[in-house]
């Protein structure tokens, strides 16, 4: 049990020390310069301004608000943060890497300037580099079914490159398009490109458009397919049992972001 468990706190403490970032969120009201306001401060801006004044919005209630609305954004983002730095560290431990740059994709491209710009991927599998038999015997026979599938007909695959979110209902075609063209150049590169969804909020759309590309999606559910489900895929493919972590830690988390929430919530 001790054995099974040793990685819990240091995962608990990768996962959550993005989010204490959201502990002292303070809403700037468009200004860039500065770190945020608190309520004396946003009460004396407002009051300043005759119009906001002669309307109501120099309220305690209209700072909790913005408060409450860009902590939202800022929670979404360091959970986002969080799962990727965890999901990385599993991949470290489970594959047996010597450190966690081996936990990373990266190839160079060029911006309109003509200047170097290298992009990173949020999690890599180097089949070359696994230290455990019987995962690469794993992740081997993974992309073997995944490329019969995907109806892909190519050369043998030497690993898979993961983009890692918590959730992905964004509608931002830049950013969908950044990420087919991440894709593009994994397959040039001779690796499978995933998508990791922590929850199963994706939108149906993005799915489908990701698909049609060839990359593959791990969402967030209970399923025990491995060629759907991350933690299936976490359970079945790295020998980690994911799912059953945040089981075992969800009391802790559930504290800590219902403590986020309401200092979030309050004037």
């Amino acid at each position: 049990m001790e054995v099974l468990y040793k990685n819990d706190q240091r995962y608990l403490d990768i996962f959550l020390t993005p989010l204490k970032e959201c502990q002292n969120y303070r809403p700037k009201f468009g200004h860039s310069t500065t770190e945020g306001y608190d309520l004396e401060q946003f009460l004396k801006l407002y009051q300043s301004d005759p119009f906001y004044k002669w309307i109501g919005l120099d309220s305690p209630y209209m700072f909790a608000a913005h408060k409450a609305a860009g902590g939202m954004t800022s929670i979404y983002r360091q959970i986002g943060i969080g799962c990727e730095r965890l999901l990385r560290a599993v991949l470290v431990d489970s594959l047996g890497y010597q450190n966690n740059d081996q936990a990373f994709w990266s190839y160079k491209t060029k911006t309109k300037a003509g200047k170097d710009k290298t992009l990173y991927l949020d999690g890599f599998i180097n089949l070359t580099k696994i230290s455990y038999p019987a995962v690469r015997a794993n992740v081997e026979n993974w992309m073997k079914e995944f490329s019969k599938q995907h109806n892909i007909r190519r050369r043998q695959f030497e690993g898979i490159v993961f983009e890692i979110r918590q959730g992905y209902k964004s509608k931002d075609s830049k950013r969908q398009n950044a990420d087919i063209d991440n894709a593009t150049v994994a397959y040039a590169n001779n690796l499978i490109p995933v998508f990791a969804i922590f929850s199963s909020q994706i939108d149906d759309d993005i799915v489908l458009r990701y698909t049609n590309n060839k990359c593959g999606i791990l969402i967030g559910n209970l399923s025990e397919n491995p060629y759907v489900s991350l933690y299936a895929f976490c359970k079945e493919i790295l020998n980690y049992d994911l799912a059953l972590f945040f089981e075992r830690n969800t009391e802790s988390i559930r504290q800590s972001i219902q403590s986020i929430l309401k200092e979030l919530l309050s004037v």
